[in-house]
């Protein structure tokens, strides 16, 4: 039997993206990490499943490193006693771990995804999720992302990015959707 609850998948909401902000990369959707808090509270309350994904680089240079600062879990998006840690090395949540094992053994069909960045951890695990036959959701206000340069040298908005990015997985590997939306639904299977 399937769970008629959701589970929370929680991207790399790590200290790393703090520090690139305070060396000047600029991002996007500054409320995203409040969503993301706004998501745990309804998940919790809702006794909905929660995965906490944590990426663990293994580059000298890596902002993910567990030895630096940058590997933390900000504050708000901590993992509560009992919730899932899953610890990654590449890009997708279900490279190299036992997520998809853990969501099939619960029965889990829907996920909501959010997290950081837009265009790569979150896009990835999205896409394979989608692949996987989960019906993914992406949580369009809780996730974000950086400007870039291009390989031509352009560059290109952390807005753009992220709607570019919400465009491509739209219809084909998730529903996007809202905050608001995700805890609309959760309300309506706790009644």
């Amino acid at each position: 039997m399937t769970s008629p609850l959701p589970a929370l998948i929680v991207v790399d909401v790590q200290r790393a993206f703090d520090e690139w902000e305070a060396a000047g990369k600029r991002r996007n959707n500054p409320d995203a990490v409040a969503r993301i808090a706004d998501l745990l509270k309804a998940f919790r309350a809702s006794d909905a499943p929660i995965f906490h994904i944590r990426h663990e680089g293994t580059k000298p240079n890596s902002s993910f490193l567990p030895s630096g600062t940058g590997y933390a879990v900000k504050d708000e998006a901590r993992e509560a006693p009992g919730e899932a840690v899953i610890v990654k090395r590449v890009n997708s949540a279900f490279i190299g771990t036992d997520l998809e094992k853990r969501l099939r053994a619960g029965s889990i069909a829907t996920l909501v995804i959010c997290g950081a960045t837009t265009n790569h951890c979150v896009e990835t695990t999205t896409r394979m999720a989608g692949n996987l036959g989960f019906d993914a959701q992406l949580v369009r206000d809780a996730t974000w992302t950086f400007d870039r340069i291009g390989p031509d040298g352009d560059a290109h908005s952390a807005e753009d990015i992220h709607a570019m990015t919400l465009s491509n997985l739209n219809r084909e590997f998730a529903r996007i959707v809202t905050t608001d939306d995700v805890i609309a639904s959760l309300e309506a299977v706790r009644q």
